[in-house]
């Protein structure tokens, strides 16, 4: 008889705090919890992304001369990438047993949050300093993750 994907992932789950110590079984419980709240935040920010472009099609108008709503609805999509890249990220945490997160995702997730920083960035109302500043945030991440691969 076929197992229900109940009682799969709960024996899985058994499996994984199986042979762990107490402080291991408490990281992996927090970790669980993490991953919960995560995919909570990501699908409330789904829901408000498939509303504001529900009103952007509906009520508004595609018109392609706002800037602001393109980058409303682009800094949206970031923020859900975002999230799934940190779930994920907790989600090999957790499958490898590794103590922490590795630092190149913790780096690509940086980049991700920079770049929607930029997509976001109103150019009239922005300063030369924090458009450089910006710039060579991403150029030092850039250069950490190239570093944290090959090594």
């Amino acid at each position: 008889m076929k197992r229900s994907w109940h009682s799969r992932d709960w024996s899985r789950l058994v499996r994984l705090f199986n042979g762990l110590t107490f402080y291991e079984r408490f990281e992996q419980a927090i970790i669980l919890i993490l991953i919960a709240l995560i995919m909570l935040v990501t699908a409330i920010a789904t829901v408000h992304l498939i509303s504001a472009v529900w009103h952007l099609i509906v009520d508004i108008g595609i018109d392609p001369i706002k800037q602001e709503i393109f980058q409303e609805i682009f800094g949206a999509i970031f923020t859900v990438i975002i999230a799934l890249e940190f779930k994920h990220s907790l989600l090999v945490v957790l499958a490898q047993h590794e103590n922490v997160i590795r630092v190149r995702t913790i780096v690509l997730i940086a980049l991700l949050a920079v770049a929607r920083k930029f997509i976001l960035l109103d150019l009239n109302k922005v300063s030369a300093m924090e458009l450089f500043a910006l710039s060579v945030a991403v150029l030092a991440l850039g250069i950490v993750y190239w570093l944290a691969v090959r090594l």
